[in-house]
């Protein structure tokens, strides 16, 4: 991708024109006549079929480990449907601003914007935030049940729900579900088919995650890392760069490069087999290959860890806005005390679950 001005007025393999002609296209094309279209359509009728294969497939790949000819514009990327649908050009509504005002806010988040954080990261990582949750609502006198699995869900004539656990049940005046759609279908068949039916529908991606040490700092090339059009490799989704990425995480002594392959997504079955019979060697193997081939680390990792997440990221399919308008057109209508909140509908990112999160809390608080 270009690095200044300049390298977007000339061309830069593996574009065969300058980018600044995809901006132009942008400017000039009329507004799109669907409700919703695929992030790929999308990218081709407003900057070019070119910009679409290489940039916006990678990308989806990175972000959602899918398909960007599947995936839905208007659920994967709202800001852009709305940026063309306010002033007819996406760079223009990207210019002018406009969208909802963020009810989050704190120092730390003053601080992010400050600095221009890129990324973030916890020093003793992700689980790291769970946990404090956990602590500070036990805190609050909030009873916590881990491990264990809500076997059903039943409405009463009071409208309150008896959540049935393995050794009893709770009773709820409100739910916040954040299981995957596919588990709260299951849960919600009884009570709530039509809700059951909808959330059935929607579908996850399994992504192998592989993480490789090597001896030494012996990357070719600096950056945050890269990512893999599916026309070139349909496996091997792309590689951070840990060691760059996040140097706090680095060892202490003696330097390492740390690399994290992510393989499958969209592309898991078609290419790595079954998520339940593929062997982790594979993956292993898979992973190191990619490793040596397209960053030259020929020797064995001194570590490697290999990780299989089934269904794990939610893929926002087109219709996938209608979907949710349904969910939550039936949940109004019904007056069920039932908030949807996790990955599977607005948004994938921790960041999104927050921020969803905190959204369904005001909404029912008003606070």
């Amino acid at each position: 991708m270009p690095k200044c001005l300049r390298e977007v007025l000339r061309t830069i393999p593996p574009f065969t024109r300058p980018l600044f002609l995809c901006g132009l296209r942008d400017l000039t094309a009329p507004r799109g006549p669907r409700e919703d279209e695929s992030i790929h359509d999308f990218f081709t009728r407003r900057f070019g079929k070119e910009l679409a294969d290489i940039v916006v497939d990678s990308l989806c790949r990175g972000v959602f480990a899918g398909d960007c000819r599947k995936l839905s514009l208007r659920s994967c990327f709202p800001f852009l449907h709305e940026a063309e649908r306010r002033r007819r050009s996406v760079i223009l509504g990207m210019v002018t601003g406009g969208g909802e005002t963020p009810l989050i806010d704190s120092p730390l988040i003053q601080r992010s914007k400050k600095e221009r954080w890129s990324q973030w990261s916890l020093r003793g990582g992700m689980q790291t935030l769970s946990e404090a949750l956990e602590d500070y609502i036990r805190q609050k006198g909030v009873e916590v049940h881990k491990d264990t699995p809500v076997e059903g869900l039943e409405i009463g004539g009071d409208r309150r729900w008896q959540v049935r656990l393995p050794h009893g049940s709770i009773a709820a005046d409100h739910v916040f579900s954040a299981v995957p759609a596919a588990g709260l279908s299951r849960l919600l068949a009884p009570v709530a088919q039509p809700m059951a039916t909808i959330l059935h529908e929607l579908s996850a991606a399994s992504v192998a995650v592989v993480n490789l040490e090597y001896e030494g700092d012996i990357l070719p090339i600096s950056g945050f890392g890269h990512l893999i059009p599916s026309f070139e490799d349909r496996a091997v989704l792309g590689i951070v760069y840990d060691s760059l990425a996040f140097p706090e995480h680095n060892r202490r002594g003696t330097a390492s490069t740390r690399l994290t392959v992510m393989l499958g997504g969209a592309w898991f079955e078609s290419s790595l087999g079954d998520p339940d019979k593929v062997p982790l060697e594979k993956l292993l193997n898979l992973a190191t290959e990619a490793a040596a081939t397209q960053l030259g680390l020929s020797g064995k990792p001194t570590r490697a860890i290999t990780n299989l997440n089934k269904s794990c990221i939610p893929q926002y399919t087109l219709g996938h806005w209608k979907r949710m308008e349904n969910l939550f057109t039936y949940i109004r209508q019904n007056h069920l005390p039932l908030s949807l909140i996790g990955a599977s509908y607005e948004g994938v990112s921790v960041n999104d679950c927050i921020y969803n999160a905190k959204k369904s809390v005001y909404s029912l608080t008003g606070c």
